[in-house]
């Protein structure tokens, strides 16, 4: 029997080890992904989170019926977190935007072309978009065609703000370059302006996803510090105990579920994709 409950503790751990380790690949702009590969990346990391959180605490508690509940809840773990770490990259890109339109300006005042400059932020310009640029590059080398190779850029970043960057680029280039600095000045305060209100609008939301974990967390550990008491064990692991369990888990992750998505900001679209 340890020898069995060693073996699922290891296979989850490894599963959530697995899952941790590997990168999360980046989004395409219009394509979808789905299929087979998708829904085993998603079940997998939740398999092994609920299957060690079941072997642990069933082991601390002992009782399965309890760990079953906590499992259920570590289930949805890594879904959370790949949405985190999902917003948080979206920040982090977000917020070198004004930085990559200053380095853009300075090398259009320092008299290269506009193919040029941004191909050039592909060696100086922010560590987060430095990958879509030089392939930018790549793209302007091969057929020197400006328009298709912005297309392929806009496609790859999948973002509203450099769709943004890139058709006032198109546009100026199109219209005339003799006010490209002066474009390119004005969208970069207006970049750190937008960026500094949603600053404070994500600052105030915070508040409200810190309460939801809380809220959630507190009966789970009230649960877990009352576990050491047999006769609270042995009520947990009736019927009616599991059915308790189950049922408070559930309406747990229903609750918050909606207390994120109420206090969640608005994402802003792609009006030029």
């Amino acid at each position: 029997m340890g020898a069995l409950i060693g073996l699922a503790f290891g296979l989850g751990v490894t599963l959530l080890a697995s899952w941790w380790s590997t990168p999360e690949p980046p989004r395409l702009g219009r394509t979808a992904r789905s299929g087979p590969g998708r829904s085993a990346a998603a079940i997998l990391p939740a398999a092994g989170s609920a299957l060690a959180a079941l072997v642990v605490v069933a082991a601390v508690t002992g009782s399965t019926v309890i760990g079953a509940g906590f499992a259920l809840l570590a289930a949805f773990a890594p879904s959370a977190i790949r949405r985190g770490r999902r917003e948080r990259q979206i920040r982090e890109r977000r917020a070198v935007w004004p930085d990559a339109v200053d380095h853009l300006a300075s090398a259009v005042r320092a008299g290269m072309s506009l193919p040029e400059s941004l191909a050039a932020l592909g060696r100086r310009g922010p560590d987060q978009l430095r990958p879509y640029f030089e392939q930018f590059g790549r793209d302007y080398q091969a057929a020197g065609r400006f328009d298709d190779a912005l297309d392929r850029l806009k496609d790859r970043l999948a973002d509203p703000v450099g769709d943004r960057v890139v058709e006032a680029l198109r546009l100026t280039r199109r219209v005339g370059g003799h006010d490209l600095g002066r474009v390119l000045r004005s969208l970069s305060g207006f970049l750190r302006d937008d960026l500094r209100t949603r600053g404070e609008l994500e600052s105030r939301q915070s508040w409200t996803v810190n309460g939801a974990r809380i809220a959630v967390a507190a009966p789970w550990l009230v649960l877990l510090s009352m576990a050491g008491r047999p006769e609270v064990v042995a009520r947990y692991s009736t019927p009616t105990g599991a059915v308790i369990i189950v049922a408070g888990a559930v309406v747990c992750l229903a609750a918050y579920r909606l207390m994120v998505r109420i206090g969640r900001l608005p994402a802003e679209r792609r009006v030029f994709a």
